[in-house]
């Protein structure tokens, strides 16, 4: 049963007959049932009003002049002056000319347990004022539990309603009540209430007052017998009497068509405002479906771009490509790229509403490439900066290698066992270790705390070293106290920018007052500088290059260059140098761990203490062989197998974060979606933890909120799953290498390139490695080639090291025994604990994550801060998000008061009120007009809607202290909190965002 209408409302605050009254109309059994709601409570009325429709379709408040579409019905609700008794006539009038031409069902609202003799009085005079046959037509509503008694006052008045009651309780269904109707409107033939005493009273005709008068007229002529003179003035007068009634009756008949046209002006209008919330809400769910697809097809080919960029990687650090074009690495994702075209193109072919989809100009693999491409230009420029580095390290190991071997030849006729023979390897090492490097400097440890207060130090003279902002600067409430107003030029009156940042102890220097928009466009600059900023840090490659305070000076150049490009702008302020301060200590801060662990990763491979203390058993390894007088062959292969072990565990820990982060795309309920359904269950997350820090920090800067619940997603899923997951994944990827590099050994034994490479028949190779078998250089140089693409690995990790008479015959046979220990040493280590720090974080799985869903459009709305929902980060077309926030949550208040907004964006500009952009002092802007307002608001589509969102003000009703003390304003005045706000449990804003989001 489908319920189409209209829902009037009228309210009174007379304190006896305090009552809404609402007119209820729907189609029901292929004729229209119009239903009057009465009753002498707000709050039962409102819920029975709720109840018909199937949702809270207006609060118990005053409910406002809306339109508003509700399931497949549109509803109507209009508040009525306030009235007093003697009004009782007026309310009756209104009520039938709205359900015109009359009511077929009324339905009398009381609480079961409250009723007096006076409310019942005027009860029945309400009723009695529609028509002596109105019980016919009602029945009584009582709200209350079950098993509970009506008091007697009710009892009588359901009695004349021939005994019709319903009673409201925990386990009704709109369905009963409906049936309920049904059998009223069934048991009056389908015929509507006719009001026929109110017509008698008020409404005689003019037609009946004709022939009363002319009665009256013809009665005088008769009993007076008066002669026909006096007849016929009478009827002269009577004519005359006539036509003026008839001239005021056509001018009410014009009146009454031009009132007609005004309220069927009133009905387009609103048609067409339900039409445009209609086609948003299509348009929003066509986007959805959209946007739910582009993350697939995103994350398709970004999958499939991170194997490439991994092999390609590769090559480059093993010198084997020297150079990469946008072409080459089109070419490599060909594949996956027409794939994921033809997917498109078949949602495009299926969707049912692509006709107002948003045509975004999807560069997905554009993007992609762009971004690999720079990824790996910035390895090939940072591996010819170290490549000394790295020749000299493996000239000092493979110099190691040679000395060991001369000192086993030495002691091989001295040392009779084990311990002696050891003792005398470790005074060696020592000594060997300590000559070795003794010119080379240790790495130390680093503290880009201080580096950054002594920077800032050596910029302001006047700073103090222990300068420390308290909080995090993405998190104050407002940036006003950063900001100075700039100074006027004498003669042009014009703003004079400055290429300097204001002191802020400088009292020549005006405080400058922020507007919304100002304040927005701040924030916005703090974010993109920190975004900026974490991709310089990941850039800077630690891991390879090592840590130098040159990095934390370009981060502090850069800050400064975007604020000083700021405030030339067309802004009338400028910033402070504690702004820069307090910005760049902020973002050291966050970096802070990310430069300790990759620091940590380059010393362990690049300190020569470190570095070859850890290499130390492997040396022994390989000087016990020289010691037993093991053959070339066996010394050889042992010292490939130990050269490998590097490289396979740095290849296994990458291939598993990108198998993991694939897995958890389709595993973990919050990251197998897109960025919206992320948003969700960020937004569970923060009201089942409660934590109004955490509040803070999603809503002032999201995107850094966003990559904080990522990482500790990741951190917990491969906690509670690395036993069952992460490892048996490490061991296949570790044995699927082994695999590998026994095939490479074979392949390079059996099928050696010869001259540009191609490779020969079976049995010309065979013979030409034969012919050189005392030469490994060929045998080595095809083995590594081989792996190139999987490890790296190369023919320049053996400089120095000697390889004469090996045999590469038993090289293979040595390998096949010489691996597997290795393979079981690695697989020995691989726990939940080291997982994350063995890998540089640009590989780690939360980074591909973050990479993923963070490549996004991060705009907030200038009112709420609500984040536009677009998937693409320079997207055309206006931002927009389905549902705002109370305003309020953003720090926004009420201009010229100290009371935070309980405004929401949606219903505001709705309305006729005005909001001050520019600030309080400057023009205001008409919320349905906000555009009119340029910058930030041009650019924000904001849809009308009344749609109830419990979510955000459930938070507001539960973290009200926090925020006012935040934001140093209070909910109170203009800005008190609606009580019926503080009806939504947690579990109910929570609920909430399943069904609005």
């Amino acid at each position: 049963m489908e319920i189409m209408g209209c829902f009037i409302a009228y309210k009174t605050d007379e304190p006896n007959l305090t009552n809404i009254t609402c007119v209820l109309c729907f189609t029901f059994l292929y004729f229209t049932v119009r239903i009057v709601l009465l009753g002498t409570n707000a709050s039962g009325n409102s819920r029975v009003g709720n109840f018909l429709l199937g949702r809270a379709a207006f609060e118990t408040e005053e409910p406002p002049d809306v339109v508003e579409r509700v399931g497949g019905r549109h509803m109507t609700v209009i508040k009525s002056p306030n009235i007093s008794l003697h009004q009782v006539t007026q309310i009756v009038k209104e009520c039938v000319s709205l359900s015109a031409p009359g009511p077929h069902v009324i339905l009398l609202v009381l609480k079961h347990d409250q009723c007096s003799r006076e409310e019942k009085e005027c009860v029945e005079m309400l009723l009695n004022s529609f028509s002596h046959t109105v019980y016919q037509h009602t029945m009584m509503i009582t709200t209350h539990e079950s098993h509970t008694q009506v008091n007697d006052i009710i009892q009588e008045i359901i009695h004349k309603c021939n005994d019709r009651h319903f009673r409201l309780e925990r386990n009704s269904t709109s369905a009963q009540l409906m049936e309920k109707c049904e059998e009223i409107v069934h048991s009056n033939g389908g015929q509507h209430l006719i009001c026929t005493e109110y017509e008698s009273s008020q409404y005689f005709t003019m037609e009946q007052q004709d022939r009363e008068r002319e009665k009256e007229n013809l009665q005088t002529k008769y009993d007076t017998e008066i002669n026909k003179e006096q007849v016929e003035k009478n009827e002269l007068q009577v004519q005359e009497e006539r036509n003026m009634r008839e001239e005021q009756q056509k001018t009410s008949e014009e009146q009454r068509k031009d009132e007609l046209e005004r309220k069927h002006v009133k009905w387009r209008e609103q048609m067409k405002k339900i039409w445009t919330e209609r086609r948003a809400s299509v348009k929003f769910a066509a986007n959805r479906r959209l946007d739910t697809e582009y993350s697939k097809w995103t994350w398709s080919l970004r999958s499939a771009m991170l194997e490439i960029e991994n092999k390609l990687q590769n090559n480059i650090e093993n010198e084997a490509i020297h150079e990469i074009q946008e072409t080459d690495l089109q070419t490599e994702l060909k594949d996956k790229s027409e794939e994921v075209k033809m997917l498109m193109s078949e949602f495009y072919e299926k969707e049912k509403d692509k006709e107002i989809l948003i045509q975004w100009k999807i560069k997905i693999q554009e993007n992609i490439v762009r971004e690999t491409k720079r990824k790996l230009n910035e390895i090939l420029q940072q591996r010819d900066l170290k490549k000394e580095i790295d020749a000299q390290k493996t000239q000092h190991e493979n110099t190691l290698f040679e000395i060991s071997k001369e000192l086993a030849l030495t002691l091989k006729d001295k040392a009779n066992d084990e311990e002696t023979l050891k003792k005398e390897f470790d005074c060696f090492w020592e000594e060997c270790v300590k000559m070795t490097f003794r010119d080379t400097p240790q790495i130390k440890d680093m503290d880009i705390i201080r580096d950054m207060k002594q920077l800032l130090s050596e910029i302001y003279e006047s700073a103090p070293e222990d300068h420390i902002m308290n909080g995090d600067i993405f998190c104050v409430p407002s940036y006003s106290d950063y900001l100075r107003s700039k100074k006027l030029c004498i003669y042009t009156k014009k703003c004079i920018n400055s290429n300097r940042l204001v002191p802020a102890t400088d009292k020549s220097w005006e405080c400058f007052t922020l507007s919304n928009e100002d304040e927005t466009q701040i924030r916005s600059l703090v974010c993109e500088i920190a975004h900026e900023t974490d991709k310089m840090i990941l850039l800077f490659n630690i891991s390879k290059m090592g840590y130098n305070i040159s990095y934390i000076q370009q981060l502090t150049e850069y800050i400064k260059t975007r604020f000083l490009k700021h405030q030339n702008g067309p802004v009338n302020y400028e910033f402070t140098n504690e702004f820069f301060m307090d910005l760049v200590f902020s973002i050291c801060k966050r970096a802070n761990k990310t430069f300790t662990d990759q620091h940590k990763l380059f010393r362990e491979v690049n300190d020569p203490v470190i570095y070859f203390e850890r290499k130390r058993r492997e040396y022994f390894s390989v000087f016990q062989k020289y010691y037993k007088g093991a053959s070339s062959a066996a010394v050889f292969g042992e010292i490939i197998c130990q050269k490998l072990k590097d490289p396979i565990e740095q290849s296994v820990y990458k291939n598993t974060a990108r198998d993991l982060a694939e897995e958890m795309r389709t595993n973990c309920e919050s990251l197998n979606g897109n960025r919206s359904k992320l948003e969700k269950h960020i937004l569970k997350t923060l009201a089942e933890e409660e934590n109004f820090d955490k509040y803070m920090n999603y809503i002032h800067d999201p995107r850094d909120h966003f990559k904080s619940f990522i990482r500790d997603k990741v951190s917990q899923y491969i906690t509670d799953k690395f036993s069952v997951s992460v490892r048996p994944k490490m061991m296949k990827n570790i044995k699927l290498l082994q695999q590998k590099i026994m095939n490479a050994a074979h392949e390079s034994t059996e099928h050696v390139q010869v001259n540009s490479g191609d490779v020969e028949a079976a049995h010309e190779s065979t013979e030409h490695v034969q012919v050189n078998s005392g030469d490994v250089d060929l045998w080595l140089k095809c083995f590594t080639q081989k792996l190139s693409d999987v490890l790296i690995f190369s023919v320049k990790d053996f400089s120095g090291v000697s390889h004469d008479d090996v045999n590469i015959k038993l090289l293979q046979d040595v390998m096949k025994k010489e691996l597997p220990p290795v393979i079981s040493d690695l697989s020995s280590k691989f726990s939940a604990e080291t997982f994350p720090v063995k890998l540089d974080y640009k590989y780690r799985p939360d980074e591909i994550l973050i990479g993923h869903f963070c490549q996004c459009c991060w705009a907030q709305c200038p009112f709420c801060a609500a984040i536009c929902t677009n998937t693409i980060e320079d997207h055309d077309g206006d931002h927009s998000v389905p549902f705002h926030r109370v305003d309020g949550v953003n720090g926004k208040y009420y201009t010229g008061t100290t009371n935070l907004s309980t405004s929401i964006c949606t219903t505001a500009v709705a309305s006729d009120r005005s909001f001050h952009p520019k600030g309080p002092n400057q023009v205001s802007v008409l919320w349905r007009e906000y555009r009119k307002a340029g910058g930030v608001f041009a650019k924000w589509s904001i849809t009308p809607d009344v749609s109830e969102f419990p979510y955000w003000k459930w938070f507001v009703c539960r973290f009200q202290k926090d925020l006012e003390i935040f934001y140093n304003q209070t909910f109170q005045e203009r800005g008190k909190i609606p009580d019926n706000w503080r009806k939504y449990s947690k579990q109910e804003a929570i609920d909430s965002l399943d069904e609005f989001m």
